[in-house]
Order: C-alpha cells, then structure tokens, then sequence
C-alpha cells in the first residue's frame, strides 16, 4: 500500500511524496526530484536526520552514531532508512531552495463567493487538477488578485479531501484583495495561487486540545475540524472563538455541526465589544477555563492577529501553564499569514 509523505521543510514549504512499499523516505523524495540532505544512504552518517511529526514508519538500520535510541525515541529518523507505515508528516533539516524545490503553483476558477458579513467574505476555488494539490489542515496559499500585480496569503478553511477549496477573508477598505472580491469578483474568474505553505497545521489529536480563533482566523481552525470529522475524535477539542463586533461572527452554524457529528468537539463563540449583545462579551482568554488547560496537558492551536497572539502567550504564562505543545499563526490585516 502506498503512504503520502508530506516534507515540511524549514522555510514553510511543504512538498508531498508517495511511497510505494519498502520504499524508503529518501528514495520518494529523490524519486520526485527533491533532494533532500543525503549522503551515505546506509544509515551510517546521520546527514538525512529528519523529525516525525506523526505517522508510523520502520526505521530500518543504522548505527548509533548516525541516530541515537534517544533521538530515536523523540521520533527522529533517517530519511535512507525510514519506510512509511501510514501517512506521515516529516520535518526536513534544511529548506526547499536547498533541496533544489519550491511550492506549487495551481490554476483554478472562482466557482462562488459569498459575503458572510460586511466584515467577512468567503470564496471558493475549483481546481483545474485537484490531484495536484495536497495540503495540511491549517496551511495557507499565497493567491494571486486578479487584476492586480500582488498576492495575500489565505488559509484553506475546508478539508484536505474536499473536491473544490475555500477560503475566509477580512474586508478592508481599499484592500486589493477585499474590492476585487466585493466589486468584481465572478464565478469563472480564473485565479493562480501558489503553495501549500506553512508549519501550522493539525497534528496528531494525543490528548486534550484547544482551539483558539480570532477572526478570520477561524478559516485554518475549521479545516483542522473537518479533517477531524472524517477520521473521528478520540480526545476532546474545544474552540473559543472570538471577534469585535457581533456582525464578525460567522460561520457558527458549521460549528454547530461538527459539534453534532463530534461528540467530543465543544465551542464558545465571543464578542469584544462592549455594546454586545452577545451573552459572551470579552476576549477568549476569558473564556479558558482551567478545564480546557488540564494543568499543561493539553495541545493549543492558536490562530488570530499578533495583539491576540500575544495576548494569549502572556496570559497563559501568567496562569503558569505550559501546554504540551502550542501551534500559532499570526496574521496581519493585509491577510499575509
């Protein structure tokens, strides 16, 4: 059976590769002509170290000079010897330009676009090759406006398996991005975006987690819940969503459902403005209870603007929690990621 190994590289590229099986890491990556560090291919001089992030592999023969049971413990690798058990993600010592890749690019058509909000706007792609595209849930595009000679970086805000791809964007005034999709955007654009980019992305659910969302970070959020709608939730995930003004909010109704089809999966959604009427008025950190914190044991993804962003780091250090593992994206009002 073949395994789709995704090489998260340290520049924020991600390249994905098939392994056929007994094939190791390194044959797949030099297979699709990404060369990855590599020297003696015998598992002898630890060139090709590399660090799963999740999935099952055999990490053949080496010497302990190459890989230590220790580094093999905290789940290192040689990518010479590794062969894939399953789907796996794996960090890559080194970036794309080095490896002599770069991202994708992708041709697609604008099939809807739909204001959810004067403050919200969403769209969705189509896909002249869909194979072509594999992503992560929580990795971002950089999208190319039409008409214009620029890009905004987005995060896909549907599942990896999805025919077509969407996308949540913030209203700016003025902004390229923003007026093209409120004044002239039509289904049959033709648009080209390039990536998948980014090392926020789900991984592996081992225990508790938190979801934290602000704005329009809810998109990369969502595509993390729809992944874990199709394999199943062992652990429970709990989101707080937060906004400035009651019209921000959007989306809830999908919550809503995934919190129906996962028993496990909870919500709270806030407004930060004063003159609410939301019965949730405030910020999220309000809304982190030291049940959803589990003293530390618990995984945090965070996805908002930096002031959020920082908002949340001091709070928890003035809790005194370390979460096990703490994944952020920040944005700008620009929507580069």
């Amino acid at each position: 059976m073949n395994h789709q190994v995704a090489l998260s590289f340290e520049d924020g590229i991600t390249r994905f590769v098939t392994c056929a099986p007994h094939e190791t890491v390194a044959d797949a990556s030099y297979k699709a002509r990404i060369n990855i560090p590599l020297d003696c291919r015998d598992g002898a001089c630890g060139t090709c170290k590399s660090f799963c992030e999740s999935g099952d592999y055999d990490g053949g023969d080496y010497i302990e000079d190459a890989l230590t049971d220790e580094e093999a413990e905290r789940g290192y690798l040689l990518a010479c010897q590794a062969m894939p058990r399953s789907d796996m993600i794996v960090q890559i010592a080194g970036t794309s330009e080095a490896a002599k890749t770069g991202a994708a690019t992708h041709q697609a058509t604008v099939t809807d676009v739909v204001l959810h909000s004067d403050s919200t706007i969403g769209f969705t792609l189509e896909l002249d090759d869909r194979d072509a595209l594999s992503f992560l849930p929580g990795q971002y595009v950089n999208v190319a406006v039409p008409g214009a000679d620029c890009s905004r970086s987005y995060s896909f805000s549907n599942g990896p398996d999805d025919k077509q791809v969407s996308f949540l964007v913030r209203y700016t005034e003025g902004g390229a991005m923003s007026e093209y999709l409120k004044t002239r955007a039509r289904a049959g654009d033709r648009v080209e975006f390039t990536g998948p980019m980014g090392g926020f992305f789900l991984r592996e659910i081992n225990r508790r987690a938190l979801l934290l969302a602000g704005g329009t970070g809810l998109a990369p959020l969502l595509a993390m819940l729809e992944k874990l709608r199709e394999t199943g939730l062992e652990h429970p995930v709990h989101l707080v969503y937060g906004v400035t003004a009651d019209q921000d909010l959007v989306e809830v109704q999908r919550l809503q459902d995934y919190a129906e089809a996962l028993p496990q999966f909870t919500f709270e959604t806030c407004v930060a403005e004063e003159s609410s009427e939301h019965p949730n008025k405030g910020y999220v950190t309000k809304f982190v209870g030291p049940e959803h914190l589990a003293d530390g044991d618990v995984d945090v993804y965070l996805c908002g603007p930096p002031p959020m962003v920082e908002a949340v780091r001091s709070d928890l250090a003035g809790r005194g929690v370390t979460p096990a593992h703490f994944h952020y994206e920040k944005f700008n009002p620009a929507g580069a990621a």
